[in-house]
């Protein structure tokens, strides 16, 4: 029995050329698979742009290769595209600034449902979030499955991948962020904690959490108060609440602000 062929399947790509090409032309990537038993001139080069551009590529034994493809011919490499190019960080702080707002982003360390990283977005995006940052390692990168369920907020949501999450951090905390993680097990909750200011929230995978060294890295862990039976509450959900407590403190202290200058106003009359 003939196997199928084909070039692309949603956010796949099939065999050497059509990955070269893709590399050659600029198209966005999350990782190369490459079978460990390829050689050759265009092997070469695939690994030269793929490392040019910071595209993960993993060694795979030939076994794996034919699972991932499912019974479509691929030459012994395949690439797993993304929906869009990723941004650096420098980008995102830059669009806090041009606003001339407060940092306010989302770390994900380990999110690997698909579904629930553009739910995620989603809720972001209309939440005012300057920059989403993803883990490289064991997280879901942009694909087709992602922006299908962001329902077009990844469009306007710019998209980080961090190498390393723990450089990361350090990182924002010398842009004077502060990074928050949200941790079930915290003594603090986020109706305790002023989050009107330059933010970082920390948001772990759906059953582990936040990773030990991860959240030792963090200036601080808040939960979210539970007083139902259950104990844990979707990634995109955590994440919406708390967004949303942040600018809800954000809004009534402009209100007070504002207020303030009216009085002022007032009596300098």
């Amino acid at each position: 029995m003939r196997r199928k062929v084909r070039i692309v399947e949603r956010d796949r790509l099939y065999g050497l050329n059509p990955v070269l090409e893709a590399l050659r032309a600029g198209r966005p990537f999350e990782r190369i698979y490459i079978s460990r038993e390829k050689r050759g001139t265009n092997i070469r080069e695939t690994l030269s742009l793929a490392n040019s551009r910071g595209i993960e590529v993993r060694f795979t034994p030939k076994d794996i290769i034919n699972k991932i493809a499912s019974g479509v011919s691929h030459q012994g490499i395949i690439a797993i595209v993304a929906a869009k190019p990723y941004s650096t960080l420098e980008d995102v702080l830059r669009i806090a600034k041009e606003k001339g707002e407060k940092p306010l982003l989302i770390l994900l360390d380990g999110i690997e449902d698909p579904r629930n990283l553009g739910a995620l977005i989603r809720v972001a995006e209309v939440g005012g979030v300057h920059g989403i940052i993803l883990s490289e390692r064991h997280s879901v990168g942009l694909t087709e499955t992602v922006a299908k369920t962001s329902a077009g907020a990844l469009d306007y949501m710019p998209v980080v991948k961090s190498k390393n999450l723990k450089h990361t951090i350090s990182e924002l905390k010398k842009e004077g962020i502060w990074v928050i993680g949200a941790d079930n097990s915290a003594e603090k909750n986020i109706f305790d904690m002023d989050l009107d200011i330059p933010l970082a929230l920390v948001i772990g995978s759906e059953g582990r959490g936040i990773k030990r060294v991860i959240a030792e890295n963090c200036d601080l862990l808040l939960s979210i108060p539970m007083l139902g039976k259950t104990t844990s509450l979707n990634v995109s959900v955590s994440a919406g609440i708390i967004i949303y407590e942040a600018l809800r403190q954000k809004r009534g202290n402009e209100k007070v602000k504002k207020d303030i200058d009216i009085i002022n106003g007032f009596f300098i009359k």
